[in-house]
């Protein structure tokens, strides 16, 4: 049987007991495989990525290297969560590159949201690139790939962060949950002890914010999204039942609006928050009205340039569920 087919006999991982289980057995793999070498992980944050730094710092702990990569568009405090939870709390060989200078400056002007996609990936690429050709002994690459990536791709994904490496980094691959569903990826990472933001965090497209500052990205406009967003998320997250998914848009327009007597101009938040069992189809979730006006209310007080909020309540099809 394939490396990359997973047993008609595995249990599925959904309690602490079975998750535990695992995880030993993969740390176990992990030395076995690695040995006294060393092994580069592009860390972004998302559970995937953190529940494999997780088990490799447990398995072989300093000979692992993380590479945390800000591109200035990821969302409010995940950043410093990055650093939080695996340099100061894990203690983890863990590299910041502070590169959001670097994307905005290619990003200015590019409204394309294809063009965009491109620019975001590639340069990811090559500042991932550029920090690993600085490390000495680096033999192998750890990866979140995770079993629906290989059922879609009928093969192993590129990194879900990085889309695929120069081939002068020629890495042997370590990809401990690519037999797991995502759900057993959050049991496994909540049994490792990462705090619940983190396994629990939604999903988030690879280019960031990027596709939710619709048209050309501006510092001013990324940073009010930003701030919009963290609002939107806090306060659906009080609710009894959240949806599948929740986030903050800005278009790439501005109206009227009315401040200490004068007119100025301004932009548009919208609200989307979706449910969804496969990402193929999706239903706009009816929010209560009361979260709708404190979203309004503190969005409005809060968000520098935001004079307007929307509520997105349309499906997909016709609608997708990012905006580009």
């Amino acid at each position: 049987m394939s490396d990359n087919v997973r047993p008609e006999s595995m249990k599925r991982i959904n309690t602490p007991e079975l998750a535990e289980a695992f995880i030993n057995e993969q740390v176990e793999a992990i030395k076995k495989q690695v040995g006294d070498r060393k092994v580069l992980l592009a860390l972004s944050g998302g559970v995937d990525s953190s529940v494999v730094a997780a088990l490799l710092i447990k398995a072989i702990g300093k000979q692992l290297t993380c590479v945390h990569v800000n591109h200035g568009l990821l969302r409010k405090g995940e950043p410093e969560q990055v650093i939080r939870v695996f340099r100061d709390q894990m203690d983890a060989n863990l590299i910041y590159v502070d590169a959001v200078d670097r994307f905005l400056d290619k990003l200015a002007g590019v409204s394309d949201p294809e063009q965009k996609r491109k620019i975001i990936g590639k340069e990811f690429i090559d500042v991932f690139a550029e920090e690993a050709k600085k490390l000495d002994g680096i033999e192998f690459l750890a990866q979140g790939t995770i079993y629906p990536d290989i059922l879609e791709s009928d093969g192993v994904k590129a990194h879900h962060n990085v889309g695929g490496l120069p081939e002068d980094l020629d890495f042997e691959l370590v990809e401990p949950v690519k037999l797991l569903y995502k759900d057993e990826v959050r049991v496994v990472g909540k049994t490792l002890g990462l705090p619940d933001n983190m396994v629990y965090r939604q999903p988030f497209p690879g280019p960031g914010l990027g596709v939710r500052c619709v048209g050309a990205i501006t510092r001013d406009r990324l940073e009010s999204l930003r701030e919009a967003d963290a609002i939107v998320r806090e306060e659906i997250g009080k609710l009894d039942e959240t949806p599948w998914q929740y986030f903050a848009v800005i278009p790439d327009m501005q109206s009227t609006g009315i401040k200490d007597g004068k007119r100025y101009m301004g932009w548009a938040v919208v609200i989307r928050a979706i449910n969804t069992v496969d990402a193929v189809t999706a239903e706009s979730v009816v929010l209560p009205w009361d979260t709708l006006r404190t979203i309004r209310d503190r969005v409005i007080a809060e968000v520098p340039g935001v004079n307007r909020v929307l509520w997105d309540m349309s499906d997909k099809p016709v609608s997708t569920i990012e905006w580009e």
